[in-house]
């Protein structure tokens, strides 16, 4: 385990704004980072490109009246105003702003204040992600929450195909489509993957014997589990129990 001394140490080895590189290659996500003026001083790609502009540089010193409607611009600026003035992030604003084509649209924003060494504010960051791409994203989980939920709920009970697909509304063929479609996986996986699951919170919380472990994560016996199990988490779940026993 790494002490505080540490991580400072390895933090201060770090170039400057190593983390902020992610940003350049998050899909569907748009960054930038401000000063306490308000003046732009970092923004991703997709920002910049999302901005009109071609090259980091060409926005930096740039406010949101120079880019923005001016009622976008001077809503953008009274969030910004409210993160540094009150310290605190502002998470999940729902609110207009232009999309690919120019045209308003809704997107979630998440700002942040920046602090100097010295614990001052100087500036703020965010993320600008598109609503409707979200939730064109995730409508398909949404679709077969049901069904997820009823796995959840009898993950240890024996699995009939033909039940799910009438929990989603769906023939079985359909059913299985999209299932795999959504989680990338079959819903026989998807179950396995949940039993195995529950044995490693078992393994690691309690003492209860690898039999009743396997019982109580739904696997028909020992070697049915320690063979599932092995295909999943790549060790024997003795292995794993003294590995996670070890590192408390």
């Amino acid at each position: 385990m790494s002490t505080p001394f540490e991580l400072r140490k390895w933090m201060e080895e770090l170039p400057p704004g190593q983390f902020r590189h992610l940003f350049d290659h998050l899909p569907g996500t748009l960054f930038f980072a401000k000063d306490r003026e308000g003046r732009l001083m970092a923004g991703n790609p997709a920002f910049v490109k999302r901005c009109g502009f071609q090259r980091e540089d060409q926005i930096v010193g740039l406010t949101d009246k120079q880019i923005f409607p001016p009622r976008m611009a001077d809503k953008f600026h009274r969030d910004d105003e409210r993160v540094i003035s009150t310290r605190q992030p502002l998470l999940g604003l729902i609110e207009l702003f232009p999309n690919a084509a120019g045209r308003p649209e809704w997107f979630i924003t998440d700002k942040l204040p920046i602090f100097d060494k010295h614990g001052n504010v100087c500036g703020l960051c965010g993320t600008v992600r598109s609503y409707e791409e979200q939730r064109a994203a995730i409508q398909p989980y949404l679709e077969l929450a049901d069904v997820a939920e009823h796995l959840k709920a009898n993950f240890r009970e024996r699995l009939e195909v033909s039940e799910l697909a009438q929990i989603a509304g769906l023939s079985v063929r359909q059913f299985e489509r999209k299932f795999r479609k959504t989680f990338q996986t079959t819903p026989r996986s998807y179950l396995m993957r949940m039993r195995v699951i529950k044995a490693c919170e078992l393994l690691a919380g309690t003492n209860l014997p690898i039999t009743e472990v396997a019982l109580e994560s739904g696997f028909y016996d020992h070697s049915d589990f320690s063979r599932q199990f092995r295909k999943h988490m790549g060790q024997a779940p003795t292995v794993y129990r003294r590995e996670k026993r070890g590192k408390r």
